[in-house]
């Protein structure tokens, strides 16, 4: 959610991890929510990761854009692998988690577009929880998926207070603009998203 620093000295990487498990820790502990250390280092890794706008946004030939939830989600049910499928879920149930703080903390809170990112980012991870994985390391992944699924509007909560104690400005405002954008079809609101660097693209939602 970072990705001016107004501070005097530049946050790396490892820094800007230590800063968001702290905030998650802080928020959990203000919410009163319970979850194991290794679910808590996921969002850790989560928010680091897209602290930098181009691991939120896909790269095109068009240019940097953010996939409807819908789509990722046709793109799991037609991937051609397991290996695939599970890579598509877990990034539709990041993105879908990260949008779903955006909205219930910055933008509009239409409770229609938090509840389906929430629906929508359930549903992928717990069809992780699911799979079957052998191994320590995949029955570890799979407690994780549980875990998110089954407390998923719980974390976006604690997603959303954590990312607004984030320093510096952030990557919010680009998601607003997109909002606003997908309201009205502005083609202002397009070059100005153009200008940086991001294709809209029509958010898909059911009826």
């Amino acid at each position: 959610m970072v990705t001016v620093n107004r501070h005097p000295k530049p946050l790396t990487e490892s820094s800007l991890r230590a800063y968001f498990h702290d905030s998650l820790s802080r928020a959990m502990q203000n919410q009163r929510v319970e979850a194991e250390d290794a679910t808590v280092w996921y969002l850790t890794n989560l928010l680091t990761q897209f602290s930098r706008s181009e691991n939120l946004f896909e790269h095109t030939t068009a240019g940097p854009t953010l996939r409807p939830l819908a789509l990722l989600y046709a793109a799991a049910i037609e991937a051609r692998s397991t290996a695939q499928r599970r890579l598509v879920l877990q990034r539709l149930g990041d993105v879908a988690l990260f949008l779903s703080g955006v909205l219930a903390g910055r933008l509009s809170r239409r409770l229609r577009d938090v509840d389906y990112c929430i629906a929508m980012g359930g549903r992928a991870y717990g069809c992780l929880s699911e799979a079957d994985e052998h191994g320590a390391r995949g029955r570890a992944q799979g407690d994780v998926f549980r875990e998110l699924s089954t407390q998923f509007p719980e974390f976006v909560d604690v997603v959303a207070e954590a990312g607004e104690r984030a320093p510096g400005a952030d990557h919010r405002d680009v998601l607003q603009l997109y909002e606003e954008w997908c309201k009205t079809g502005s083609r202002r609101l397009e070059r100005r998203l153009r200008s940086l660097g991001v294709t809209p693209l029509r958010y898909t939602q059911p009826q």
